[in-house]
Protein backbone atom coordinates (compact mmCIF):
# COMPACT_ATOMS: atom_id res chain seq x y z
CA UNK A 1 0.00 0.00 0.00
CA UNK A 2 2.77 2.42 0.93
CA UNK A 3 4.54 1.62 -2.35
CA UNK A 4 1.57 2.74 -4.44
CA UNK A 5 1.09 5.83 -2.33
CA UNK A 6 4.71 6.82 -2.92
CA UNK A 7 4.73 6.29 -6.67
CA UNK A 8 1.30 7.84 -7.26
CA UNK A 9 2.70 11.39 -7.82
CA UNK A 10 5.25 10.01 -10.29
CA UNK A 11 2.56 8.12 -12.19
CA UNK A 12 0.42 11.26 -12.32
CA UNK A 13 3.32 13.29 -13.74
CA UNK A 14 4.03 10.60 -16.33
CA UNK A 15 0.36 10.64 -17.35
CA UNK A 16 0.42 14.43 -17.74
CA UNK A 17 3.57 14.20 -19.87
CA UNK A 18 1.85 11.61 -22.03
CA UNK A 19 -1.18 13.86 -22.55
CA UNK A 20 1.15 16.77 -23.30
CA UNK A 21 3.08 14.74 -25.88
CA UNK A 22 -0.05 13.46 -27.63
CA UNK A 23 -1.60 16.93 -27.72
CA UNK A 24 1.57 18.60 -29.01
CA UNK A 25 2.26 15.90 -31.61
CA UNK A 26 -1.28 15.99 -33.02
CA UNK A 27 -1.47 19.74 -33.64
CA UNK A 28 -1.12 21.02 -37.19
CA UNK A 29 0.71 24.29 -36.51
CA UNK A 30 3.18 22.70 -34.06
CA UNK A 31 3.41 25.77 -31.86
CA UNK A 32 3.48 23.80 -28.62
CA UNK A 33 6.69 21.77 -28.27
CA UNK A 34 6.63 18.19 -27.08
CA UNK A 35 8.22 17.21 -23.75
CA UNK A 36 11.25 15.85 -25.63
CA UNK A 37 11.70 19.12 -27.53
CA UNK A 38 11.38 21.05 -24.26
CA UNK A 39 14.01 18.83 -22.65
CA UNK A 40 16.26 19.44 -25.66
CA UNK A 41 15.71 23.18 -25.17
CA UNK A 42 16.82 22.92 -21.54
CA UNK A 43 19.95 21.02 -22.63
CA UNK A 44 20.65 23.70 -25.25
CA UNK A 45 20.38 26.45 -22.62
CA UNK A 46 22.75 24.53 -20.37
CA UNK A 47 25.27 24.09 -23.16
CA UNK A 48 25.13 27.80 -23.99
CA UNK A 49 25.63 28.67 -20.32
CA UNK A 50 22.43 30.69 -20.21
CA UNK A 51 20.24 28.57 -17.94
CA UNK A 52 22.39 28.79 -14.82
CA UNK A 53 23.07 32.47 -15.49
CA UNK A 54 19.37 33.32 -15.74
CA UNK A 55 18.41 31.18 -12.73
CA UNK A 56 21.05 32.88 -10.59
CA UNK A 57 19.88 36.31 -11.78
CA UNK A 58 16.25 35.57 -10.85
CA UNK A 59 17.15 34.09 -7.47
CA UNK A 60 19.42 37.07 -6.73
CA UNK A 61 16.56 39.52 -7.23
CA UNK A 62 14.06 37.44 -5.27
CA UNK A 63 16.47 37.00 -2.37
CA UNK A 64 17.20 40.69 -1.94
CA UNK A 65 13.62 41.83 -2.44
CA UNK A 66 12.02 39.14 -0.29
CA UNK A 67 14.55 39.22 2.56
CA UNK A 68 14.56 43.01 2.64
CA UNK A 69 10.76 43.05 2.88
CA UNK A 70 10.73 40.38 5.60
CA UNK A 71 13.31 42.18 7.74
CA UNK A 72 11.25 45.39 7.72
CA UNK A 73 7.66 44.19 7.34
CA UNK A 74 7.50 41.47 10.00
CA UNK A 75 8.69 43.61 12.95
CA UNK A 76 6.48 46.45 11.70
CA UNK A 77 3.44 44.19 11.44
CA UNK A 78 4.04 42.73 14.90
CA UNK A 79 4.43 46.22 16.39
CA UNK A 80 1.23 47.44 14.73
CA UNK A 81 -0.67 44.37 15.92
CA UNK A 82 0.69 44.71 19.46
CA UNK A 83 -0.31 48.35 19.83
CA UNK A 84 -4.02 48.56 19.09
CA UNK A 85 -4.02 52.30 18.50
CA UNK A 86 -1.32 51.92 15.88
CA UNK A 87 -3.38 49.21 14.20
CA UNK A 88 -6.47 51.43 14.13
CA UNK A 89 -4.47 54.25 12.56
CA UNK A 90 -2.31 52.35 10.06
CA UNK A 91 -4.33 49.29 9.09
CA UNK A 92 -6.80 51.22 6.86
CA UNK A 93 -3.89 52.59 4.81
CA UNK A 94 -2.40 49.10 4.52
CA UNK A 95 -5.71 47.70 3.31
CA UNK A 96 -5.99 50.45 0.68
CA UNK A 97 -2.50 49.83 -0.71
CA UNK A 98 -2.54 46.04 -0.48
CA UNK A 99 -4.94 45.34 -3.41
CA UNK A 100 -2.78 47.37 -5.81
CA UNK A 101 -0.93 44.93 -8.05
CA UNK A 102 2.87 45.18 -7.79
CA UNK A 103 2.96 45.18 -11.59
CA UNK A 104 1.12 48.50 -11.54
CA UNK A 105 4.28 49.98 -10.04
CA UNK A 106 6.45 48.95 -13.01
CA UNK A 107 6.33 52.37 -14.76
CA UNK A 108 7.20 54.14 -11.52
CA UNK A 109 10.00 51.70 -10.70
CA UNK A 110 11.54 52.19 -14.15
CA UNK A 111 11.18 55.96 -13.78
CA UNK A 112 12.92 55.92 -10.40
CA UNK A 113 15.54 53.20 -10.88
CA UNK A 114 15.80 52.70 -14.63
CA UNK A 115 15.97 49.29 -16.31
CA UNK A 116 18.02 46.93 -14.16
CA UNK A 117 18.21 44.85 -11.02
CA UNK A 118 17.16 47.63 -8.65
CA UNK A 119 13.83 48.11 -10.41
CA UNK A 120 13.05 44.38 -10.23
CA UNK A 121 14.15 44.13 -6.60
CA UNK A 122 11.96 47.11 -5.74
CA UNK A 123 8.92 45.41 -7.32
CA UNK A 124 9.59 42.20 -5.40
CA UNK A 125 9.99 44.23 -2.20
CA UNK A 126 6.60 45.89 -2.79
CA UNK A 127 4.96 42.55 -3.59
CA UNK A 128 6.28 41.03 -0.35
CA UNK A 129 6.08 43.97 2.05
CA UNK A 130 2.36 44.51 2.55
CA UNK A 131 1.37 40.80 2.73
CA UNK A 132 4.00 40.28 5.43
CA UNK A 133 2.80 43.35 7.34
CA UNK A 134 -0.74 41.96 7.29
CA UNK A 135 0.57 38.55 8.34
CA UNK A 136 2.30 40.10 11.35
CA UNK A 137 -0.80 42.07 12.35
CA UNK A 138 -3.07 39.03 12.09
CA UNK A 139 -0.60 36.79 13.89
CA UNK A 140 -0.56 39.06 16.93
CA UNK A 141 -4.35 39.43 16.85
CA UNK A 142 -4.82 35.66 16.90
CA UNK A 143 -2.83 35.14 20.13
CA UNK A 144 -5.24 34.03 22.87
CA UNK A 145 -5.38 36.67 25.57
CA UNK A 146 -4.90 33.96 28.18
CA UNK A 147 -1.29 33.51 26.99
CA UNK A 148 -0.49 37.15 27.60
CA UNK A 149 -2.33 37.21 30.92
CA UNK A 150 -0.48 34.11 32.07
CA UNK A 151 2.86 35.70 31.24
CA UNK A 152 2.00 38.83 33.16
CA UNK A 153 0.70 36.81 36.11
CA UNK A 154 4.09 35.14 36.32
CA UNK A 155 5.68 38.55 36.69
CA UNK A 156 7.11 38.90 33.20
CA UNK A 157 8.00 42.41 32.13
CA UNK A 158 6.62 43.86 28.89
CA UNK A 159 9.89 43.04 27.13
CA UNK A 160 9.86 39.48 28.45
CA UNK A 161 6.24 39.03 27.35
CA UNK A 162 7.24 40.03 23.83
CA UNK A 163 10.21 37.65 23.64
CA UNK A 164 8.81 34.72 25.65
CA UNK A 165 5.13 34.85 24.71
CA UNK A 166 4.59 36.94 21.57
CA UNK A 167 7.35 35.62 19.33
CA UNK A 168 6.86 31.89 20.07
CA UNK A 169 3.12 32.26 19.54
CA UNK A 170 3.32 34.03 16.17
CA UNK A 171 6.22 32.18 14.52
CA UNK A 172 4.10 29.31 13.07
CA UNK A 173 1.77 31.79 11.38
CA UNK A 174 4.70 33.88 10.20
CA UNK A 175 6.22 30.86 8.48
CA UNK A 176 2.96 30.22 6.63
CA UNK A 177 2.85 33.88 5.60
CA UNK A 178 6.48 33.76 4.47
CA UNK A 179 5.79 30.67 2.41
CA UNK A 180 2.82 32.26 0.62
CA UNK A 181 4.65 35.56 0.12
CA UNK A 182 7.71 33.83 -1.33
CA UNK A 183 5.46 32.32 -3.98
CA UNK A 184 4.14 35.80 -4.78
CA UNK A 185 7.68 37.17 -4.97
CA UNK A 186 8.68 34.43 -7.41
CA UNK A 187 5.69 35.25 -9.62
CA UNK A 188 6.50 38.96 -9.59
CA UNK A 189 10.18 38.53 -10.46
CA UNK A 190 9.24 36.62 -13.62
CA UNK A 191 6.79 39.34 -14.67
CA UNK A 192 9.27 42.12 -13.81
CA UNK A 193 12.02 40.45 -15.82
CA UNK A 194 9.81 40.50 -18.89
CA UNK A 195 9.79 44.30 -18.80
CA UNK A 196 12.40 45.86 -16.53
CA UNK A 197 15.62 43.82 -17.02
CA UNK A 198 17.58 41.96 -19.68
CA UNK A 199 18.34 38.74 -17.83
CA UNK A 200 16.55 36.12 -15.77
CA UNK A 201 13.97 33.45 -16.55
CA UNK A 202 11.27 35.99 -17.37
CA UNK A 203 13.55 37.68 -19.87
CA UNK A 204 14.40 34.25 -21.30
CA UNK A 205 10.75 33.62 -22.16
CA UNK A 206 10.28 36.99 -23.88
CA UNK A 207 13.62 36.83 -25.67
CA UNK A 208 12.96 33.30 -26.95
CA UNK A 209 9.56 34.39 -28.23
CA UNK A 210 10.95 37.43 -30.02
CA UNK A 211 14.07 35.73 -31.40
CA UNK A 212 12.53 33.44 -33.98
CA UNK A 213 9.53 32.02 -32.07
CA UNK A 214 11.61 29.51 -30.11
CA UNK A 215 8.67 28.05 -28.25
CA UNK A 216 10.76 25.13 -27.06
CA UNK A 217 12.86 27.60 -25.08
CA UNK A 218 9.73 29.44 -23.94
CA UNK A 219 8.26 26.27 -22.45
CA UNK A 220 11.69 25.28 -21.11
CA UNK A 221 11.78 28.55 -19.19
CA UNK A 222 8.26 27.93 -17.90
CA UNK A 223 9.23 24.45 -16.72
CA UNK A 224 12.29 25.76 -14.89
CA UNK A 225 10.17 28.47 -13.23
CA UNK A 226 7.79 25.79 -11.96
CA UNK A 227 10.58 23.51 -10.73
CA UNK A 228 12.38 26.30 -8.89
CA UNK A 229 9.09 27.48 -7.38
CA UNK A 230 8.49 23.95 -6.09
CA UNK A 231 11.99 23.82 -4.58
CA UNK A 232 11.50 27.18 -2.85
CA UNK A 233 8.13 26.11 -1.46
CA UNK A 234 9.57 22.81 -0.24
CA UNK A 235 12.36 24.68 1.52
CA UNK A 236 9.88 26.93 3.31
CA UNK A 237 7.72 23.95 4.27
CA UNK A 238 10.74 22.28 5.84
CA UNK A 239 10.80 25.07 8.43
CA UNK A 240 7.43 23.85 9.69
CA UNK A 241 9.09 20.58 10.71
CA UNK A 242 11.52 22.27 13.09
CA UNK A 243 11.15 20.75 16.54
CA UNK A 244 10.77 24.13 18.23
CA UNK A 245 7.87 25.03 15.93
CA UNK A 246 6.11 21.67 15.68
CA UNK A 247 3.67 22.57 18.42
CA UNK A 248 2.03 25.13 16.13
CA UNK A 249 0.92 22.56 13.53
CA UNK A 250 -1.55 19.72 13.76
CA UNK A 251 -0.24 16.19 13.36
CA UNK A 252 -1.70 14.25 10.43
Amino acid sequence: MNFWVRIRPALFIIALLGVWHVGAASQKTHLLPTPFETAAGIVELLQRGLLIKYIVASLFRVTWGFVGAAVIAIPLGLAIGWYRRAEMAINPLVQILRPISPLAWIPISILWFGVGDIAAIYLIFLASFLPLVVTGINAVGSIPQVYINAGRNFGLSSTSVVYRVLYPAVVPQLIIGLRITLGIAWLVVVAAEMIAVNSGLGFLIVDARNAGNRYDLVVAGMVMIGIIGLVLDTGMRSLEKARSLRWGYSED
